[in-house]
């Protein structure tokens, strides 16, 4: 089958604004407090067995200079060489300096010959002030290693805060209490969270189902809610449009359908600061 969608020009955040673009899978361009910021850029069409369903909404040569780009943890569908290569060579060209990037303990080796300006290594609660911006790792439910028996590499998420605005990015987890702790110390404004690879159920060890993700949204206590990790690659055995249905259901059962904004692929949710109130 041929791959389904296209790229899309990047939109533009303005002063004041936050934009949040959606790549695919769990890959996002953040645009927050004039910087811009890259988490698990994934470009390329196939990653050893796994072939894209659905192409990346943004192409790497039409990106804006990127100012930091955030790992989650080492697997490919997250950290992929190509992609990472292709970003620092692109913003090496609009501005001669390459990006900054920050990863778990214990994944440094990976990308410390790709040309990135400067690799920072972090751990859960650690805060990290970047290219203008504060970072946070947060503790997660899932695993690192890249191959079978490299079990030091650390993982997480990150909670991203510039201005008014804050993001959370969970990276690749189960269902935790983490969220709610997450939700307490950090209250972030808007999610990024995990709703595929969910089937069978022994996936939900290391995977959120769309209902676990909602629940770990009503836990955080954020106003937004972006869901990732499906559509793109087929990692569960569930269908490739029933996990969006599923959540869809769930937040409609809830009555909180209008938190949660379903992005395509190349689209951005654009909020101003009038937005950047939380939950509760």
């Amino acid at each position: 089958m041929p791959i389904a969608g296209s790229p899309r020009p990047p939109e533009m955040a303005g002063p004041g604004e936050l934009g949040v673009t959606f790549i695919g899978h769990s890959s996002f361009l953040l645009q927050v407090n004039g910087r811009n910021v890259l988490i698990d850029p994934v470009f390329s069409k196939r990653l050893v067995l796994l072939r894209r369903q659905r192409h990346a909404g943004l192409l790497v040569k039409e990106l804006p200079a990127i100012d930091v780009v955030l790992l989650t943890h080492a697997h490919m569908d997250h950290l992929d060489m190509s992609s990472l290569r292709q970003v620092v060579r692109a913003t090496r060209r609009l501005t001669g300096k390459a990006p900054d990037v920050v990863v778990p303990k214990g994944v440094e080796d990976l990308v410390a010959k790709l040309g990135f300006s400067k690799v920072h290594e972090m751990e859960w609660w650690k805060r990290l002030k970047v290219t203008g911006l504060e970072v946070t790792m947060t503790p997660c439910r899932h695993w690192g290693a890249r191959m079978f028996n490299d079990t030091h590499r650390g993982y997480g998420g990150y909670v991203i805060e510039g201005g008014r605005f804050s993001v959370y990015h969970s990276g690749d987890t189960a269902y935790f209490s983490g969220f709610a702790e997450i939700g307490k110390r950090l209250r972030p404004m808007v999610a990024l969270l995990p709703i595929g690879a969910y089937f069978p159920d022994s996936y939900r060890a290391v995977h959120t189902s769309p209902e676990e993700a909602l629940r770990g949204f009503v836990e955080l206590g954020s106003a937004r809610m972006v869901p990732m990790h499906y559509g793109t690659f087929k990692l569960g055995r569930e269908p490739m449009h029933e996990p969006v249905e599923r959540l869809m259901a769930e937040a409609g059962r809830l009555r909180i359908e209008e938190k949660v904004t379903v992005l395509e692929e190349g689209e951005m949710m654009r909020l101003g600061p009038v937005d950047s109130g939380h939950a509760g």
